[in-house]
């Protein structure tokens, strides 16, 4: 059996997602496509009916995994990245398949990638990695309860997996030696979930002994 955790937004995020749209769309052109690419060209009428051209980017979603044990340590990845031209350390991550949920592409992901299944995920909601000219969604899930499995990288990826304390790897997130957006953000999104968890424990303890 997996279990799923679904965090839900704040009733502030709530509140800050519900301004109103002050552009009217007047064309979009589609520009290029390429693999995972695809670029529109949007005209629109904005503020004081004044007319802007947005050159818009729609990537493929897609979703990262944290795998994490009971004893704290997580798996990461070592890979060159070609479009940077540097080795990087990154969770791991993969675009959605046509038909996939994000959960169904986080799953496999962690098993072609790490070589990992879990029994338990917590579902961290998505992020935008920029928001003016780039449609990406990144679905963002912590992993628990891992059992072994084999590894099945893309033809093209060549991979190290890096195990290291979760501590370790928030501090690699604040000396800027992890530096892909969404790897950040689901490092320390975990760190803050996992101290949360520990309070919890200790709290629920403490009850046991006064009763």
């Amino acid at each position: 059996m997996v279990w799923i955790t679904t965090l839900t937004a704040s009733r502030y995020c709530n509140r800050t997602l519900n301004m109103e749209n002050p552009y009217h769309l007047l064309a979009s052109h589609h520009i290029c496509e390429s693999g995972v690419f695809r670029i529109r060209e949007d005209v629109v009428e904005g503020p004081n009916q004044k007319r802007f051209t947005f050159s818009v980017a729609e990537v493929k979603p897609g979703s990262s995994i944290l795998p994490i044990t009971e004893e704290g340590d997580v798996f990461l990845i070592r890979e060159y990245k070609y479009a940077i031209g540097r080795t990087s350390t990154e969770v791991a991550s993969g675009g959605m398949e046509e038909g996939e949920s994000p959960l169904d592409a986080a799953q496999r992901e962690l098993r072609e990638e790490l070589g990992f299944t879990a029994r338990e995920w917590v579902e961290f909601g998505s992020i935008d990695p920029f928001t003016t000219q780039l449609v990406s969604p990144n679905y963002q899930f912590l992993a628990l309860g891992l059992a072994r499995v084999c590894q099945e990288p893309d033809e093209a990826e060549v991979l190290e997996r890096v195990k290291l304390n979760l501590d370790d790897a928030v501090q690699m997130v604040m000396r800027g030696e992890i530096t892909h957006g969404p790897s950040c953000t689901l490092v320390l999104k975990a760190h803050l979930w996992m101290q949360n968890r520990l309070k919890n424990h200790e709290q629920q303890a403490k009850n046991v002994n006064l009763d």
